[in-house]
């Protein structure tokens, strides 16, 4: 009972003030198409207002375990957490890419057997907690023996299972002035203008800049850590086609560049 009330007050506090980085939610992942349910779902997990939303939510269920042994309360407490471990399912299947947000912005690595788990355990906890006789202020205030070595093992559990703790202890190992953490470039929101912007000023542009024929591409695309962009070119009276890879990591970001005849596959190796 103590537990899913430190949980939920954490998971709440970790949504309002720890913000994930804006992160483009894709149409496939890995060149599999994302399911519309679970595109609704990860819409849905990336708004800030839902985000919000859950967090005061999660923040009012953790401090009523505290004060109140009610039912109805345990209840809504099974109910979330079987909510939470079906919507982590989920996006490990469906969104293998993302984080789950379990615990706002410190959740951004990518949804693991772990994190589901983790869910998984926590709604066995608040089954069980629905006969427990007393609100969670009262255990904490008649802390036995037994009691205060459960606990012990059950934190240790929960930070085994948890991934979010590291990315908290890299957040605060920071050095001054450095920042916040690079958010993973397979995640990132990368603007077409910003390609764009990398592709014009790189060496591999230039180089193959006099033998494109179109300021427009061809195709455009996105899979993974790059975007790539297909445009015409002629080189010795031949239909060419210039495969640009432009990376779309936040620093460090290159280029990469391949030549092809337009009847052969788009996919070259970079």
């Amino acid at each position: 009972m103590v537990l899913l009330a430190a949980v939920l007050l954490a998971a709440c506090l970790a949504k309002l003030m720890v913000r994930e980085q804006g992160v483009e939610a894709p149409d496939h992942v890995h060149g599999v198409p994302v399911p519309a349910a679970i595109a609704r779902l990860s819409a849905l997990r990336d708004s800030r207002g839902m985000t919000v939303g859950l967090g005061v939510g999660e923040g009012l269920l953790g401090l009523a375990l505290l004060v109140t042994s009610h039912p109805s309360v345990r209840l809504a407490t099974t109910v979330a957490f079987a909510a939470a471990t079906w919507v982590v399912s989920e996006l490990r299947v469906g969104r293998p890419d993302a984080g789950c947000g379990c615990f706002g912005g410190l959740s951004g690595r990518r949804v693991g057997r772990r994190s589901v788990l983790r869910a998984v355990l926590f709604t066995c906890a608040a089954i069980a907690s629905l006969q427990a006789p007393h609100a969670g202020l009262d255990v904490l205030r008649n802390v036995e023996v037994l009691v205060g070595l459960v606990l012990a093992v059950e934190v240790a559990l929960f930070a085994a299972l948890s991934p979010e703790l590291s990315a908290l202890l890299g957040r605060r190992g920071l050095p001054p002035g450095q920042g916040r953490p690079v958010m993973p470039c397979e995640r990132r929101r990368s603007p077409i203008e910003e390609t764009y912007a990398t592709l014009y000023d790189s060496a591999a542009w230039v180089e193959h800049e006099n033998v494109v024929t179109s300021a427009l591409p061809l195709d455009v695309w996105r899979e993974g850590c790059w975007r790539f962009l297909v445009f015409p070119a002629r080189v010795d009276d031949r239909e060419m086609e210039v495969v640009f890879a432009v990376s779309t990591a936040e620093r460090g970001r290159t280029v990469r560049a391949a030549l092809v005849a337009p009847e052969k596959s788009l996919s070259p190796a970079l």
